[in-house]
């Protein structure tokens, strides 16, 4: 369903609706930027409502459960609050600040088991696959995605060789200039979307090149340009995006191609070994 019309479609279905329904309603509505970061026992507490009637309004809508019904509400809220909105909506949902902390807790918990109840182990494996066979790999990752990017090439790289971190396709586009129908392009991007990652999955689409698309969901604008798509949720009411989920879908991908090129990596990582002590790389009593 298209999640642009979550309020209006809630709107349009009032007169047909309960008590309950329309004591929800009327709160979703007039609370757009903190009901969709609200849990089922949270909003049918601030609602006045039965956390029975809060699952039955999301099937009343239309959706599949009051989750479906969140990340639409949570998809649409995030593209249009800019980081400021953000940032006053998380002082808002995080009041109490003894409770902070671990709210923050229970938001990455609640983020790493939408991502494995949703994940597309098919997709994985195909990731998997290409990531293997590719020539070269090239990530592009931007702003707070950079930090997770890194990540992947660091240890991508360890293990294949063949892996290169794009900056900006804009500030040097000549870092493309060895693209081919042989390599493979890994996209990272998380709302609010950088148009550098959109640009270099479109790019890398024309070319012919494999691509793969790390993303929060299925509306993402990268999604249209990918080859193989995996989505991991970021949701978190505050004015940064949480990449606990992305980041531990990066490590199974990890993971599995280290699996799978076990004798090459150690065979690498033994030789590695010998320069990191040559340099004094890592700290030694």
């Amino acid at each position: 369903m298209d999640q642009i019309n979550v309020y209006k479609l809630i709107a349009e279905k009032k007169p047909a609706m309960s008590k309950a329904q329309e004591k929800l309603a009327s709160y979703i509505i007039n609370n757009p930027n903190t009901v969709p970061f609200y849990n089922v026992a949270t909003l049918a507490k601030q609602a006045g409502v039965s956390e029975a009637s809060v699952v039955r309004f999301a099937v009343f809508l239309g959706y599949s459960g009051y989750r479906e019904l969140q990340t639409q509400m949570q998809n649409s809220v995030q593209r249009q609050l800019t980081t400021k909105d953000r940032l006053k909506m998380s002082s808002e949902l995080y009041e109490d600040s003894s409770q902070t902390i671990y709210k923050v807790f229970e938001d990455d918990i609640a983020n790493l088991k939408s991502t494995m109840e949703n994940l597309d182990s098919k997709a994985l494996v195909e990731a998997v696959n290409h990531l293997l066979t590719g020539k070269e790999i090239y990530i592009s990752a931007n702003r707070s995605a950079a930090s997770i990017g890194l990540f992947m090439h660091y240890y991508l790289d360890l293990i294949l060789e063949n892996t290169i971190l794009l900056g900006p396709v804009e500030n040097k586009p000549e870092q493309l200039i060895r693209l081919s129908k042989k390599d493979v392009v890994v996209g990272i991007s998380f709302a609010r979307y950088t148009k550098s990652t959109v640009n270099m999955m479109s790019f890398a689409k024309e070319r012919g090149a494999t691509t793969i698309a790390i993303t929060d969901n299925l509306l993402s604008p990268i999604v249209p340009y990918a080859d193989v798509v995996l989505t991991a949720s970021s949701q978190v009411p505050t004015f940064f995006d949480s990449f606990v989920a992305p980041l531990s879908l990066i490590n199974t991908l990890l993971a599995s191609v280290g699996k799978e090129r076990m004798k090459d990596a150690e065979d690498r990582l033994e030789k590695m070994e010998e320069f990191w002590e040559r340099f004094d790389t890592f700290y030694s009593k």
